[in-house]
């Protein structure tokens, strides 16, 4: 199985991207987690995305807040999908770290989930690593059925209060 790398571009960012880590655990993904920044740190990030797929990546998650351009600059390196977490910052609620990823130019796609959305990136990249792997996609149809599961549930308790009215 292919691993899964998440970058942060900064530390602060680790209590959001802690969700993906949890979720690619949950589904026995192996993945590697740093800090690495598009602009404090660019040849680092540029060095880690042109040898990711040779060391046995085969998602790239990034997780960046303010105006950073982490996810942008990792795609632009490499043939690997890359998935960016815009993060929620003081200043513009995430909206500026949403816009930065997910304006991408035509070429250099990034795959964007919602600000701070760092569990659907974990699922998506798993959803794409499952496209070869038997293994992550039966767990993927398993997590959905109890994803059903739940809401019939859900919907069965509420029906049962709407008749005691």
């Amino acid at each position: 199985m292919k691993k899964v790398a998440v970058i942060m571009g900064s530390d602060s960012d680790f209590p959001v991207v802690k969700k993906a880590l949890e979720e690619l655990k949950a589904y026995g993904v192996e993945f590697e987690c740093h800090v690495m920044s598009a602009h404090r740190s660019p040849a680092l990030a540029a060095e880690f995305a042109d040898k990711a797929k040779e060391n046995g990546f085969g998602v790239i998650i990034c997780a960046a807040g303010m105006a950073a351009h982490l996810a942008g600059v990792i795609a632009g390196h490499t043939t690997l999908p890359v998935i960016g977490i815009p993060c929620k910052s003081s200043n513009l609620d995430g909206l500026d770290a949403l816009l930065a990823t997910v304006m991408m130019p035509s070429g250099i796609p990034v795959a964007t989930v919602a600000v701070d959305g760092a569990k659907n990136a974990a699922i998506l990249a798993i959803q794409i690593l499952a496209l070869s792997d038997e293994v992550l996609a039966t767990k993927l149809e398993k997590a959905k059925q109890q994803m059903l599961e739940g809401v019939i549930a859900k919907d069965k308790a509420l029906q049962e209060q709407i008749d005691l009215l």
